[in-house]
């Protein structure tokens, strides 16, 4: 007779990388937002034009004018953003190498006391520190992550967030014009199609906020409408008075 085979120890789940969203937005936030902003901004532009009571050629200039300086004024805007966000990680970073250089003794001392900070008992600690600064890249890479909280090799790109920002705000400001160039000449069509473009951009939102879709998309949709709501109103006070 077989003896019985003693219970096995579960085995412990390794963690699998890409297990988490990306939060840091290297180029799907200026891409999601940028759509967003260039739908909402030349959506409102142009219903508050098309309140002014001006003629559909005057709609599509605006609307084109609008597409151009946002798309842009993005762009710009975003390059600048990351640049100097990166720029400022960058010094950090060097201060810290130049730190561990001059200072190793006490880098890794204050590297085993954050580990200790931690619950890790002293001992324990230092040898974990001892062995993970044995390689100076790593242990810039270490240090870099542990106090600025930032991988050294996974900086964001300002080329890759301006780019994603001015071709999807491009692409967000052409849904509401679209109509027009087809040859609508009501804002019926592009109302309608401006409601669905604020849903699907609220609802993939959702990608990088962990809302549920439909809330995002609701919320979208509503705050977009009531901006064009806002500028159509305007449009229809100060058209008369300009005309």
């Amino acid at each position: 007779m077989a003896e019985p085979v003693a219970d096995e120890q579960p085995k412990p789940r390794i963690p699998v990388e890409g297990h988490h969203r990306d939060v840091n937005g290297g180029w799907l936030r200026p891409a999601v937002f940028g759509a967003m902003d260039g739908l909402v901004s030349n959506f409102a532009l142009m219903t508050g034009v098309v309140g002014g009571n001006v003629g559909n050629s005057a709609v599509i200039l605006t609307g084109l004018a609008g597409l151009a300086a946002g798309a842009c004024s993005m762009a710009a805007g975003e390059y600048t953003s990351v640049a100097s966000q990166r720029e400022l990680v960058e010094a950090e970073i060097e201060a810290e190498r130049l730190e561990l250089s001059r200072n190793p003794h006490g880098e890794l001392a204050e590297l085993a006391q954050l580990y200790v900070s931690r619950g890790v008992e002293p001992a324990l600690a230092h040898e974990v520190a001892r062995q993970l600064s044995a390689d100076p890249d790593q242990t810039l890479e270490i240090h870099a992550r542990e106090e600025l909280g930032i991988d050294p090799h996974d900086l964001p790109s300002p080329l890759v967030a301006a780019s994603s920002s001015f071709v999807c705000f491009a692409l967000g400001a052409l849904l509401p014009l679209l109509p027009y160039l087809l040859g609508a000449t009501s804002l019926v069509p592009a109302l309608v199609l401006s409601l669905i473009g604020l849903f699907v951009c609220g609802a993939v939102v959702a990608r990088v906020t962990a809302r549920a879709w439909w809330f995002s998309g609701l919320r979208q949709l509503l705050l977009g409408g009531a901006a064009a709501g806002v500028t159509y109103v305007l449009g229809l006070l100060i058209g008369g008075h300009v005309g």
